[in-house]
C-alpha cells in the first residue's frame, strides 16, 4: 500500500511571481530584438537612428554647453523642451504603427488591473532611443540653465520629470485614440505624416531667418515666458528660475509639472478602463436615419446640395473619394496645403509677389490629371455608364465641377492672402485672373491627358503612386500637360508683361474677367477634346487603370 501524505505535511515551495513591471520590460525588449532579427534592412534601419540619434545628441549637448551663461539660455532651454514635448504628444496620431506595445487593446483580455498595467507600461516605454534621446535634451537643458545649488538640485529634479511626462503624454494620448489609430481613419492620418514634416520644415525655416535677424531672440522671450509654465517645459523654467534665486517661483513650476505628470496617468489609466470594458464602433448598430437620402439617391449634406441627375452623383462619388481614399485624401491635402504655404510663407519673408497666387493654381489643377487613374480597378463600373462622346462628356464635367467646388474658393482665398500679406491691392485683380486663367489650363490639359495617357495607381502600398512599367505614361501626363498649360496661358502673361511694360497700370483689371473667361473657354474646349477620346479608349483606358 502507498503511504497516505499526512494533512500536516508542509507545502512544497511556490515559485517566486516576477513583478509586472520586469515582465513588460522583458517584453518589450523580446519585442525589439525579435524585430531587429526579422531583416537586415530593419536593423540597418535601427542602428542608423541610433546613429543619427547619437549625433545629434552630442551636437545639441554641446550647442548646450555653448549657451551656457548667455542671457537668452533660458529662452532657448524651455522653448526646445517645448517643442520636444509637442512632438512626443503627436507622435503617437502620425506613427501608430512605429511600436508595438502602443496599442493596449491587445491587453484587454489578460487579467491585470489599469493601475499595475499604467505603471508596467510607463517603465517599460522608457526602453528605447526616443527616450534615452530625450533624456540627453533634457539633461542639456537644464544644463545650459543651472547655476549654484538649488539650481543643481532643481535640475536633478526636473531631467526626469520632463523624460517621464513627454512619455506619459505620448502614451496617454495613444491609450486615449487607439481605436481611431487601428482603424482606417487613423491610417489615413498616418499617410499625411509626410505632409505635417514638410509643413515643419518650412515653418521652422521662417523661424530660423527671423531668429537669425538681429535681436530675434528677444522677439520670442514672450512666447518662452508663456511656455515657461506649460509642463514639461515649466520643469526647465523652474531650473531658471531657482538659478535666479526666485526659489518660490521654481517650487510651483516643479509641482506644476508633477502635477500634470499625475493626471497623465490618471488619463491613461482612464483610458484602459474604458478600453476594456466599453465596446467600440463595430459593435454598435448604425442608428435608423445614418442612411437618410436626399434627391436622387444623395445621402447626407451632399445629396441635399448637389444637382440632382448624373451630375450631381459623379461629384458627390469624387469628393466623397476626397474624403475615403487614402492616396486621394492625402494628394488633396498636400495639394491644399502646399498652395497656401508656399505664397503666404514667400510673402511673409519679404521675397513674394503677387504672381505666387499662382502656385496654388497649379497644385490644384494637377488633381485633375489621371481622373480614370483614381479609381483603380473600379473604373469599369464607370466605364458601364459610358457609350457615347456625351456620357464622357457628362462624366468629365461632373468631375470637374467636383474641383472646382474647392479649388476656385480656395484660390480666390490664397491669393487674397498672399495680397493682404504684400498689402498690394492694387494687383488683387491681376494676380486673380492670372490664377483663374492658369486653373482653366490646368484642367483643361488634366481631362485631355486623363484619356490619352491613363495610368494605374497602386493601392497596396502607401508611398508608390504608379505601377512598375507606367512610370513614362505618368511623367509624360503631368509635365507634358503642364508644359501645354503653361502654353495655353501665354496670352494671359503676354497682356500682363504689355500693361506692365507700357506703363498702363490702369488696365490690369482687365486681366480678371479676362482670365475668368479664358479660364472657362479653355475648360470647355479641353472637356470637349477629351470627350470623344475617352468614349473611344475605354478599353485601353480600362486595361491601363487595372493594372498592378
Amino acid at each position: 500500500m502507498s503511504a497516505v501524505p499526512s494533512a500536516t505535511a508542509p507545502a512544497p515551495p511556490s515559485a517566486a511571481v516576477p513583478s509586472l513591471t520586469s515582465v513588460f520590460v522583458r517584453l518589450k525588449l523580446s519585442l525589439l530584438r525579435n524585430g531587429l532579427r526579422q531583416s537586415g534592412g530593419r536593423t540597418a534601419a535601427y542602428v542608423v537612428s541610433a546613429v543619427f540619434g547619437a549625433l545629434f545628441a552630442a551636437g545639441m549637448l554641446l550647442s548646450f554647453v555653448l549657451l551656457r551663461g548667455n542671457g537668452n539660455a533660458g529662452t532657448v532651454a524651455v522653448l526646445l523642451t517645448g517643442m520636444v514635448a509637442l512632438s512626443w504628444a503627436v507622435m503617437p496620431l502620425f506613427m501608430p504603427g512605429g511600436d508595438e506595445t502602443l496599442d493596449p487593446s491587445r491587453l484587454v483580455m489578460l487579467p491585470l488591473l489599469p493601475r499595475p498595467l499604467v505603471r508596467a507600461l510607463l517603465v517599460a516605454s522608457l526602453v528605447g532611443i526616443g527616450p534615452v534621446l530625450t533624456l540627453l535634451l533634457a539633461f542639456g537643458a537644464a544644463l545650459s540653465v543651472a547655476h549654484g545649488v538649488a539650481g543643481t538640485v532643481a535640475a536633478v529634479l526636473a531631467v526626469p520629470l520632463v523624460t517621464v511626462t513627454c512619455v506619459a503624454l505620448s502614451r496617454a494620448v495613444a491609450a486615449a485614440n487607439i481605436r481611431l489609430l487601428t482603424s482606417r481613419k487613423g491610417r489615413d492620418l498616418a499617410l499625411l505624416s509626410g505632409l505635417v514634416i514638410a509643413v515643419g520644415i518650412q515653418v521652422v525655416n521662417f523661424a530660423a531667418q527671423r531668429l537669425s535677424e538681429p535681436g530675434g531672440l528677444n522677439a520670442i522671450e514672450p512666447a518662452a515666458s508663456v511656455v515657461g509654465w506649460l509642463p514639461p517645459a515649466a520643469a526647465i523654467g523652474a531650473v531658471d528660475a531657482a538659478s535666479d534665486g526666485d526659489h518660490a517661483v521654481a517650487a510651483v513650476r516643479l509641482l506644476l509639472t508633477a502635477a500634470t505628470l499625475a493626471g497623465l496617468l490618471h488619463w491613461w489609466e482612464r483610458s484602459l478602463v474604458r478600453l476594456m470594458v466599453e465596446p467600440d464602433g463595430s459593435t454598435i448598430g448604425a442608428s435608423p436615419d445614418a442612411g437618410a437620402r436626399g434627391k436622387d439617391g444623395g445621402t447626407g449634406l451632399l445629396g441635399r446640395v448637389l444637382p440632382g441627375g448624373r451630375t450631381g452623383a459623379v461629384m458627390e462619388r469624387s469628393l466623397r473619394y476626397v474624403w475615403r481614399d487614402p492616396k486621394t485624401k492625402a494628394a488633396w491635402v498636400t495639394s491644399l496645403a502646399l498652395g497656401l504655404i508656399v505664397p503666404v510663407f514667400n510673402a511673409l519673408q519679404g521675397a513674394g509677389s503677387i504672381y505666387w497666387a499662382c502656385f496654388a493654381s497649379g497644385m490644384l489643377g494637377m488633381l485633375m490629371y489621371n481622373q480614370f487613374g483614381q479609381d483603380t480597378s473600379a473604373f469599369w463600373m464607370v466605364a458601364q455608364t459610358i457609350s457615347t462622346p456625351a456620357d464622357a462628356y457628362a462624366e468629365l464635367r461632373a468631375r470637374t465641377l467636383a474641383l472646382l467646388a474647392v479649388t476656385l474658393p480656395f484660390t480666390v482665398l490664397v491669393t487674397v492672402l498672399t495680397t493682404a500679406v504684400l498689402g498690394d491691392w492694387a494687383r488683387l485683380a491681376e494676380g486673380l485672373g492670372l490664377a483663374f486663367g492658369l486653373l482653366g489650363a490646368m484642367l483643361a490639359t488634366g481631362a485631355v491627358a486623363s484619356a490619352v495617357y491613363p495610368y494605374s495607381i497602386p493601392q497596396d502600398s502607401g508611398y508608390k503612386n504608379v505601377v512598375p512599367g507606367q512610370a513614362g505614361l505618368a511623367w509624360i501626363s503631368i509635365f507634358g500637360g503642364m508644359l501645354a498649360a503653361a502654353l495655353l496661358c501665354a496670352p494671359l502673361i503676354g497682356a500682363a508683361v504689355y500693361f506692365h511694360v507700357a506703363d498702363r497700370q490702369s488696365l490690369l483689371w482687365t486681366l480678371l474677367p479676362a482670365g475668368a473667361l479664358y479660364g472657362a473657354l479653355l475648360v470647355w474646349a479641353g472637356l470637349r477634346t477629351a470627350a470623344p477620346r475617352t468614349a473611344n479608349r475605354l478599353p485601353e483606358i480600362l486595361a491601363a487603370v487595372s493594372k498592378g
